[in-house]
């Protein structure tokens, strides 16, 4: 009797000591979590105030790939866009899409569908302003694809027009003028 009675004290031992107050972890306090309301009368969360304008180069809420498409681009393609346009292009695009912008980045040629040709030269994409317009680049970036990430997190919106202002200035050769022109 006195060991059975043992053993079971034995066996419950463990699960006692989770119920002792240093149990607690982070997760169990008194803290507002994500997607809860706050505030006494627990009806909303708080509201942005009246008049508040976005600072520049913050996140721009764009709902879908058509919002995106009619946006024009803000950001002159002149020689410093392009090249901070090419410095965040070599960080966040060329693992997929290579420094030539082919496809043939070394991430890229591990994925079972190859990243798309940024360049005049492809058979798939005539990067025509009108089919293609800069913002459907942006958005692109903004929202991601099938295979490719959104970068909304990694750059701000004015980056991501700068990374659009080398894709068509010298990745696509000056197509970048024409779609600036026609988007505006």
């Amino acid at each position: 009797m006195k060991k059975s009675s043992l053993a079971i004290a034995l066996l419950l031992a463990p699960s006692m000591a989770f119920a002792w107050p240093w149990s607690q972890d982070m997760a169990n306090q008194i803290s507002t979590k994500p997607q809860e309301i706050a505030g006494p009368d627990q009806s909303a969360m708080k509201p942005f105030p009246q008049r508040s304008v976005p600072v520049a180069g913050t996140t721009v809420w764009v709902k879908d790939m058509d919002a995106a498409r009619k946006m024009a681009n803000p950001v002159a393609a002149d020689e410093k866009s392009v090249a901070k346009g090419g410095r965040l292009f070599a960080i966040y695009c060329t693992p997929c899409h290579g420094q030539s912008g082919t496809g043939d980045g070394l991430v890229g040629a591990k994925l079972i569908m190859k990243p798309w040709n940024l360049t005049a030269s492809n058979d798939m994409h005539t990067w025509n302003a009108k089919e293609y317009p800069d913002g459907y680049i942006w958005g692109y970036m903004t929202l991601g694809g099938a295979v490719m990430p959104t970068y909304a997190n990694d750059l701000s919106a004015t980056e991501r027009w700068h990374v659009v202002n080398y894709v068509r200035k010298v990745l696509q050769k000056g197509q970048a003028g024409q779609a600036t022109v026609q988007a505006k």
